[in-house]
């Protein structure tokens, strides 16, 4: 791996990252579908405590994406501030994804915090990119569970995205679809028949990946362990609402 040379501040991290991992590390991740290209082989059980005694910082984070190392670039997702990360940074973010990790930490702890995610979501999923889709769809999953104040209406809309996109094959669209599917159906008990619903149909579809897509989520959303904690939570809700 090329040792080029950054800002005094920005090497120390890097230097420091090359002694976190191992060639160990770096064939496990290779086992795990992720791109060992520009890896050091560091596991996120060590690479968020040193995110931590960084703090955040936008444009450090910016400088560290700039250096192509992945943990490098994971350690920017970690330590950067959402709502500083603007539009553009975001776009040339998305477009140096090449692996399925490093999509899903971007978009579960910073794009979907981002004040323009539903933007994000609507041009994602369309482009024909398979990370800038997978990303499209990783954003609402994440959403899904991260976002408490919106209604469930907003999460109806985007059943529509999945079962037009459930019929792309390619490995890290499909994988994302059906993410986006099992939590928007586990968000809550409203929209838990709407999203099995979708999930039934798809699984009755003649198309192969809309097949898997639908009967894998029908399988999760039909768990009685799963009915019963959004039965649980409709009835706190419920509680809460009566006692306003």
């Amino acid at each position: 791996m090329a040792k080029a040379r950054f800002d005094p501040d920005i090497q120390a991290i890097i230097d420091h990252l090359r002694t976190l991992g191992s060639d160990h590390n770096r064939q496990g991740m290779a086992r795990f579908g992720i791109n060992i290209d520009q890896a050091f082989g560091i596991s996120m059980a060590v690479l968020r405590p040193y995110a931590k005694t960084l703090g955040r910082d936008q444009a450090r984070a910016e400088a560290l994406w700039s250096t192509g190392f992945h943990e490098a670039r994971l350690l920017a997702v970690l330590t950067c501030k959402p709502k500083e990360l603007s539009r553009a940074v975001a776009d040339r973010w998305v477009a140096d994804f090449n692996s399925w990790d490093l999509c899903d930490q971007a978009c579960m702890n910073v794009l979907d915090r981002t004040a323009y995610a539903e933007d994000l979501i609507a041009e994602w999923t369309a482009d024909e990119r398979e990370f800038v889709r997978r990303a499209g769809f990783a954003i609402i999953a994440a959403t899904a569970v991260h976002d408490k104040n919106s209604a469930d209406d907003k999460f109806l809309g985007y059943l529509a995205l999945i079962e037009a996109h459930a019929s792309d094959p390619r490995n890290f669209v499909k994988k994302a679809v059906n993410w986006a599917l099992r939590q928007i159906g586990k968000r809550s008990l409203s929209l838990q028949d709407p999203a099995l619903d979708l999930s039934r149909k798809l699984a009755a579809s003649d198309d192969k990946t809309a097949r898997w897509i639908g009967k894998d989520a029908a399988k999760e959303l039909e768990k009685p362990e799963i009915i019963a904690r959004l039965e649980v939570r409709a009835a706190k809700a419920a509680e809460k609402s009566r006692s306003v």
